[in-house]
């Protein structure tokens, strides 16, 4: 479906996918040299439709990300690929729409993610500049147009030959995430990691913490429960760069719901084998887990199971997989508990 007016009805605001393609390349297109000039029915719809709003569209992006943000936009150099569509007499509201788009997409994801995700944008994109302009990777990595970090300025880009086709959709989330994901970052996690971390694992863990130390007849301050995430994002990381790995394509994602779901495991086989209810059992995992912490690792191999497998080790309960095994019967990790202690 191609949309090439923009509209700021809510009714046509409703989000649909266009995954941007997967596989990437180095080679970059040439590009078209810009407009020497332009008629004058385009120069004034760029001066009422995008210059006359400029100003109010560089404050909202400043109050939705909570710091002072521009945008930088070369109406010459765009022109050149409005391939007799919407862009070719309209230009100025073209790329209002796509500034438009922008700014409510940052704004669903906001409030899907929190305030975090704002700083978020505002550490990466380091230069607060929102900028338009074509996508030079060959294949293109959108259908129709989509984000990339640049020089810390958040671009919108389109395809050479779709420009005005679904500009309210450049921004969306599954393009805003992995462009945030791979702007450079001196940080051990990447952005898709601290994302999932935040919203799958910190949002939930509590209850599960809680869960296990009632078990173990404890205060929850007295149990410590390690995820390792650096660690465990640096392994897989290595490991999925191998050639013929096995590792999940979504590991990044899901690092920090897997974390979570291995704790949950973890409950679930104490429940199983009646921890909480056993005095003895309670006394004999508090005896051999004497740092009374519990933490999930990856391993190269395993000794007591296919996929993952649990072991006590210098007084630490360690729940563990293999990179390759990571993600698979999480919940019988500590099938094996009682045998362990």
């Amino acid at each position: 479906m191609r949309i090439q007016h923009h509209s700021s009805s809510p009714r046509h605001r409703q989000l649909f996918s266009l995954t941007p393609i997967q596989h990437l390349t180095t080679v970059t297109m040439g590009l078209l040299p810009p407009a020497a000039k332009l008629s004058l029915a385009v120069r004034k719809n760029v001066r009422d439709e995008w210059e006359n709003n400029k100003e109010d569209i560089e404050k909202q992006l400043s109050d939705l990300l909570g710091a002072t943000w521009t945008t930088e936009v070369n109406p010459n150099a765009i022109w050149p690929y409005h391939n007799d569509g919407y862009a070719k007499d309209s230009l100025g509201s073209c790329i209002k729409g796509y500034m438009d788009g922008a700014i409510y997409q940052i704004k669903y994801q906001v409030g899907k993610y929190g305030d975090e995700f704002k700083n978020e944008i505002n550490t990466i994109c380091h230069a607060h500049v929102l900028t338009i302009g074509v996508e030079e990777t060959t294949p293109p990595r959108f259908s129709y147009c989509g984000c990339d970090v640049q020089d810390g300025k958040l671009r919108i880009l389109f395809v050479d030959t779709y420009l005005g086709t679904n500009i309210d959709y450049a921004c969306q989330e599954d393009a805003l995430v992995p462009a945030l994901n791979n702007a450079p970052s001196d940080k051990p996690l990447s952005f898709k990691v601290r994302l999932g971390i935040r919203t799958d694992y910190e949002s939930q863990i509590k209850d599960v913490h809680h869960k296990i130390a009632e078990m173990l007849g404890k205060k929850d301050e007295e149990i410590k429960l390690n995820p390792n995430f650096d660690d465990t994002f640096a392994k897989l990381d290595a490991a999925s760069k191998v050639k013929g790995n096995s590792v999940r394509d979504d590991w990044q994602q899901n690092l920090g719901s897997f974390a979570l779901k291995y704790f949950e495991g973890l409950v679930w086989q104490m429940n199983n084998q009646k921890v909480g209810e056993d005095e003895m059992v309670q006394e004999g995992f508090l005896e051999a887990v004497e740092k009374q912490e519990i933490a999930f690792r990856i391993v190269d191999k395993l000794t007591y199971d296919s996929y993952c497998e649990v072991v006590v080790e210098d007084g630490v309960l360690y729940l563990q997989s293999t990179a390759a095994s990571w993600g698979t019967n999480i919940d019988y990790a500590a099938s094996k508990l009682i045998d362990q202690l």
